[in-house]
């Protein structure tokens, strides 16, 4: 039987920068592997990304595997697939864990299919059993009204982890470790899909998936224009504005801040939901969420089943005062 052992993470990267995703991956995968008694690897893939792997080693891992070259500059699922799950077949870890991101759901699948194992995506809980060894993964279903926890007896064990569901591990810049670059001989041969091209989205402030605090308003809000005050209430707690899919349905908000089942899901320490029913599908983007207010002139909304605080009322008279009082209490 193989010897699978140690805990890998993919350490992903934004903008030249570990994406806050690699922080709570190294965080997690640090327990985990306290747990086990084994040491934490992590597979460093990127264009310009060498200078990183020290900062990866400062935030928990043991070793960094790093593939260096100019043809990763931008993600491509048949490189960036290829280098990994050559690492994976070299090293033979007992877990591999990667962000709950586009790049981490395009990975994941791939490389359970690759090597016939199971994966479970989007957890927001990992631990070790401590009689078996086994992986337990928890995630969100029935719109985050439950949590379901999976067990497979396949190796590698797999997940995606939720952002900002995981303590993010603290740097140390003391750490010791190991960087071990890699060279695949990659090229242009082994590109059987291309990006033609890429569109980058001008946006200001905090990204939606990185805010501490988001307000997010539903169709009750009635028009683009509505979206001003939350946008104001947003930038006052500097936190991000999401919407609803009906709210970018109606062409009110881009896609892009789409909250939901078939949008983002996020977790910050507040949710701010305005003039929103609180679907399911909804709440599945969401129910993460350190605390949830919900804002609804209907008292039988189903978003104060869901909030840990709720008002009853009109946004366009209980917003203002809000944005009003929360000035007060910064001005002092």
């Amino acid at each position: 039987m193989t010897n699978y052992k140690n805990v890998m993470i993919y350490a992903e990267v934004v903008d030249g920068k570990l994406a806050t995703v690699t922080k709570e991956l190294l965080g997690c995968g640090g327990k985990l592997a306290k747990d086990l008694g084994e040491e934490l690897y992590a597979v460093l893939m990127g264009s310009g990304v060498s200078a990183l792997a020290n900062e990866v080693i400062a935030f928990g891992a043991d070793k960094v595997y790093v593939i260096d070259n100019p043809l990763l500059k931008d993600y491509n699922q048949d490189l960036y697939f290829l280098s990994i799950a050559k690492i994976v077949q070299q090293e033979i870890p007992r877990i591999v864990i990667l962000g709950h991101t586009p790049i981490g759901l395009d990975l994941c699948p791939r490389l359970a299919f690759r090597f016939n194992t199971a994966t479970v995506l989007d957890c927001v809980e990992l631990s070790i059993e401590p009689k078996t060894k086994l992986l337990l993964r928890s995630k969100p279903v029935y719109g985050g009204k439950a949590l379901a926890s999976y067990v497979s007896e396949t190796y590698p064990q797999m997940a995606t982890i939720r952002s900002k569901s995981m303590q993010p591990s603290e740097r140390n810049d003391s750490r010791q470790g190991e960087i071990i670059p890699i060279d695949l001989g990659l090229d242009q041969s082994f590109i059987r899909a291309r990006v033609l091209e890429k569109v980058i989205e001008e946006k200001e402030g905090i990204k939606l998936e990185d805010a501490d605090v988001i307000v997010t308003g539903g169709r009750g809000i009635g028009s683009a224009d509505g979206f001003r005050q939350l946008e104001e209430l947003a930038k006052i707690l500097k936190g991000a504005v999401g919407a609803t899919r009906a709210v970018c349905d109606e062409g009110w908000a881009p896609t892009t801040i789409q909250v939901g089942l078939t949008g983002k899901i996020v977790s910050p320490k507040l949710y701010i939901a305005v003039a929103l029913s609180g679907s399911s599908q909804h709440m599945a983007g969401c129910a993460g969420s350190e605390t949830i207010v919900g804002i609804n002139r209907d008292e039988n909304a189903n978003i104060f089943n869901e909030a840990k605080l709720g008002v009853v009322g009109d946004w366009k008279i209980v917003l203002p005062v809000m944005i009003q009082r929360i000035k007060s209490m910064l001005e002092k």
